[in-house]
């Protein structure tokens, strides 16, 4: 007989196993090139769209001080193992920040996987994180490698299919959308050892309102007339790693009911 824990992991790995199977059914989904073109290619200080490279800034900070934060507690931290996935996660904060840096100065499909690497490198570890947290700490560390080499792999799959023509993005898109729809499952069937969980989901807020300025890029801009939608977009994106900060800086350890795997 199945106990509640197993039934709802079988549950999560259904969701995986659905979600997957229905990627590959989905056609080869090529890099459209007008996602290039952003709305604000104003260049100052002899920096090419300048608003999109500087608006970075916020999110290499808090990487920054994630990443020292993590590095400050591991020796009085209640649980040590669990800062790993989330100083990757801060360092892949930094990096997307350096990454989308670079990007922005010369948007292409060349660069932009060096904006997509270090945000795999994220999504993954944080997702990591919550599982450790949540459903098993011993799996999720032991899924980290796994996890963090799957989306390596997803960025390097697209940019060689577009190098031959032949580009698809679905193994990146579905590395970015099957955690995020895990994670609302993840914490309503699954409880945690520490406080302040509705932080998870105030991030997930902060980072779907990044999608939508992403997608509203140009109409945002002839709406201000001042900043785009993208350049909105990566503040917002760095207000969701700073939710996970403070989240990280201000809860408490408690005992978690029931068992961890």
């Amino acid at each position: 007989m199945l106990s509640h824990l197993q039934i709802r992991i079988l549950w999560l790995l259904g969701i995986v196993v659905i979600c997957g199977l229905g990627i590959l059914l989905l056609d080869p989904i090529p890099q459209d090139p007008n996602y290039h073109r952003f709305a604000d290619d104003r260049p100052y200080f002899g920096i090419p769209h300048f608003l999109n490279v500087i608006s970075n800034f916020p999110l290499m900070l808090v990487g920054i001080v994630g990443l020292g934060w993590a590095l400050k507690v591991r020796n009085v931290a209640p649980d040590p193992l669990l800062l790993l996935p989330y100083g990757i996660f801060f360092a892949g904060v930094f990096l997307t920040g350096v990454g989308s840096c670079y990007y922005h100065v010369f948007p292409d499909n060349k660069t932009l996987v060096w904006d997509r690497y270090p945000m795999t490198l994220a999504f993954m570890a944080l997702f990591s994180a919550i599982l450790m947290e949540h459903v098993s700490r011993k799996g999720g560390m032991i899924l980290l490698p796994g996890l963090l080499l799957l989306g390596f792999f997803s960025v390097w799959y697209w940019g060689h299919t577009e190098r031959l023509d032949l580009g698809d993005l679905r193994l990146y898109g579905g590395v970015q959308f099957v955690p995020l729809l895990l994670i609302p499952f993840i914490l309503a069937w699954f409880r945690s050892g520490y406080s302040k969980r509705h932080y998870f989901f105030y991030a997930l807020g902060f980072y779907g309102l990044a999608k939508v300025l992403e997608h509203f890029d140009r109409e945002i801009f002839q709406a201000t007339g001042v900043v785009s939608g993208h350049s909105l977009k990566h503040l917002a994106a760095a207000l969701a790693a700073f939710v996970i900060l403070f989240m990280l800086c201000h809860r408490q350890s408690q005992e978690k009911p029931g068992g961890i795997l």
